[in-house]
């Protein structure tokens, strides 16, 4: 079935989530995943070196390409639907290759971007040209462009450095060591940061960040387990919610299109919606698949995903009474 496009969201809708697909053909842990800006596409990367193209709004499995030189660890989406950036996990010591261009298209290697000298752990596409950040173990951000093999710009940072772009791609925000996030104007980026932001109290790295669509919040996940909204401009900590300590993996958590709320995995495998204005939980689900490593809301559409060894694509659901799918690449027919 189509999967609903994005409406209003309300708290009632948002507690209604419940799973409409579920892919388990996965070997291993998901490493990342991703959605298109603009076409109705998700991508993921995962332990088994694959990389698997869906279609989101018939939750249909298109196309996948296997990796196993340099495995898939981090992925985003160019502006083009059908090329991916993704990073590798094997021979970045002797290669060096620690990003590549790949057409999903034709299963090629567009363009291969050598440098960080350890894993990406972090990785965003500019929305409004082919500049794209990655954040390294080897305590660099470096800022390249999809028509250049050599890197644009490297900034060097202490601790494990986390990067996103606003929606509008005239801000960058790199989080770091000590709980401290920096902006940077992407147009003078080599000026240094205009403003810098502490997370008061907690010094644990940043794992995840993210800006919602108006560019007005930030969304930061700590290795703590905690998750923190922030106003953009300012920085002041809007409101701020903990989790059950998942030791051996990262949590993701995402903002809704609207900015009104955040979601998120837990270490006890469930899943979180809160209301960012409220301050308020809206709901908890059991995510199914344990601990969800992987949590990113559909720009345009009414789901989100949530992935560990299993992708699960969650959906309105407006029977209460009846049970969510789970027949893998089938949609809730309650979802219309």
């Amino acid at each position: 079935m189509m999967t609903p496009s994005l409406a209003e969201l309300d708290d009632e809708t948002v507690r209604s989530m419940s799973i409409g697909a579920v892919f388990s053909d996965f070997v291993g842990k998901i490493n990342s995943l991703d959605f298109h800006r603009t076409a109705d596409l998700l991508i993921t990367a995962s332990e088994d070196d694959s990389v698997r193209l869906y279609d989101i709004a018939n939750a249909k499995l298109l196309k996948t390409t296997y990796h196993k030189k340099h495995g898939a660890d981090r992925i985003c989406f160019t502006h083009h639907p059908s090329s991916v950036v993704c990073s590798s996990r094997y021979n970045l010591d002797t290669t060096g290759e620690s990003l590549r261009y790949l057409s999903m298209y034709d299963n090629r290697c567009l363009r291969y971007f050598k440098g960080h000298k350890e894993r990406v752990v972090s990785l965003c596409m500019s929305p409004v040209n082919d500049s794209f950040m990655s954040g390294s173990l080897d305590h660099s951000v470096r800022i390249w462009d999809l028509r250049v093999n050599a890197c644009q710009g490297i900034l060097r940072l202490r601790g494990r450095p986390t990067v996103a772009y606003d929606q509008q791609g005239l801000v960058f925000a790199v989080a770091m060591e000590g709980g401290a996030i920096k902006l940077f104007d992407s147009r003078s980026y080599d000026k240094g940061p205009f403003d810098t932001f502490l997370v008061g109290g907690d010094m644990a790295e940043v794992c995840d960040i993210k800006f919602s669509n108006d560019g007005k919040s930030m969304l930061l996940t700590t290795t703590s387990n905690n998750i923190y909204v922030l106003d953009a401009y300012g920085g002041e900590k809007r409101c701020g919610f903990s989790l059950d300590p998942s030791p051996n993996t990262t949590i993701e958590a995402t903002f809704t299109p609207d900015g009104q709320y955040v979601l998120s995995g837990s270490g006890d495998g469930s899943l979180h919606a809160w209301s960012i204005s409220k301050r308020t939980k809206v709901g908890s689900w059991d995510s199914h698949i344990g601990v969800a490593s992987c949590l990113k809301w559909a720009p345009r559409r009414a789901m989100f995903v949530a992935a560990s060894s299993v992708l699960t694509f969650w959906i309105p659901n407006n029977n209460s009474n009846s049970k969510s799918s789970t027949e893998v690449g089938t949609m809730d027919p309650d979802a219309r």
